[in-house]
């Protein structure tokens, strides 16, 4: 138990001290912003291009891998618009934002140090697998599903180019895209700008986890609080279950399989708050998620950590 809490604490120290230092005010809510626009803007997507374009595709693109940690975030999405719609009484919008909660698992910011710290940076070849198609899957299949609902009766012709802007204003799908392209067209990249790259990806998880617990200070836990216990249980628990039960079923490598339950275990990212402030529903609902599913993750991972192989 001790290891397990030397695994996962400093991961959430850091985040602590990024929520500690804007609740005390010695880190504006303004430049906490900017740090996580420098994040995820700039050393997110170049710690995944890094990742990517050396990435074996042939070796760890495992169709079981991925079908394992697919179809556990997809139950948690059919799982939170049901539950949302007929057990909290939502409207069809608020359900699908509630759903895109249990959907988006913090797969970077989460999934990728904690899997290191547990397992060692080789081991993260099955996570850049995962998080090479977790934003367009998710945003692919949430986008699509609320402009549906808010287009019913009406024409859903432009909808494929709408759901394809979204997706490419991304900066992480443009660094997993770039990294794709170079990994796949074999493009040598100068020392130089290797040495770069390096310097950026070194400064994203650090930076991202404080910024973070940053953002996290203005997410104050209130209200539908049965709403938001029930999709952070969905995330917490549904999500890695299913995936552990096909994983397991499937005879994922022991590699694949870590990888594969650690991200589906880790708590909504904070994706889950922004697609629903752009939609404008179910803000209150994504905002306490991610905060307390946060919080919650220092337990339930060590559960996940302690019974993994």
């Amino acid at each position: 138990m001790i290891a397990l809490i030397d695994i996962i604490l400093p991961v959430f120290l850091v985040l602590g001290f990024g929520y500690f230092a804007v609740w005390k005010g010695w880190f504006k809510e303004t430049s906490v912003d900017e740090l996580m626009k420098f994040a995820q803007n700039f050393a997110v997507p170049c710690l995944l291009f890094k990742g990517i374009s050396s990435l074996d595709l042939g070796a760890h693109f495992d169709v079981r891998l991925l079908f394992s940690f697919y179809a556990g975030a997809i139950s948690g999405f059919i799982v939170g618009i049901t539950g949302a719609r007929l057990l909290f009484k939502r409207s069809w919008e608020d359900s699908i934002a509630i759903g895109f909660i249990g959907l988006f698992s913090n797969s970077l910011l989460l999934g990728l140090p904690i899997t290191e710290r547990a397992y060692g940076s080789d081991a993260l070849a099955s996570n850049y697998a995962i998080i090479a198609i977790h934003s367009p899957v998710c945003y692919a299949i949430g986008i699509t599903t609320m402009e549906i609902v808010k287009n019913r009766g009406g024409k859903l012709s432009a909808l494929p180019a709408k759901v394809l802007r979204s997706m490419f204003r991304n900066a992480l799908i443009l660094g997993i895209s770039a990294g794709l392209i170079v990994n796949l067209t074999g493009i040598p990249l100068h020392n130089t700008l290797q040495s770069a790259i390096d310097l950026m990806a070194r400064a994203a998880l650090p930076a991202a986890l404080f910024a973070l617990g940053g953002v996290l200070v203005r997410y104050k836990p209130q209200g539908d609080l049965r709403t938001i216990g029930f999709i952070v249980s969905v995330s917490l628990v549904l999500h890695p279950t299913v995936t552990w039960l096909l994983g397991t079923s499937l005879n994922l490598s022991t590699d694949g399989f870590r990888s594969a339950v650690v991200t589906a275990a880790m708590a909504p990212g904070i994706n889950a708050y922004l697609f629903a402030n752009m939609y404008g529903h179910a803000k209150r609902v994504a905002a306490s998620a991610v905060l307390i599913g946060t919080g919650m993750t220092v337990l339930t991972a060590a559960f996940w950590l302690m019974i993994l192989p």
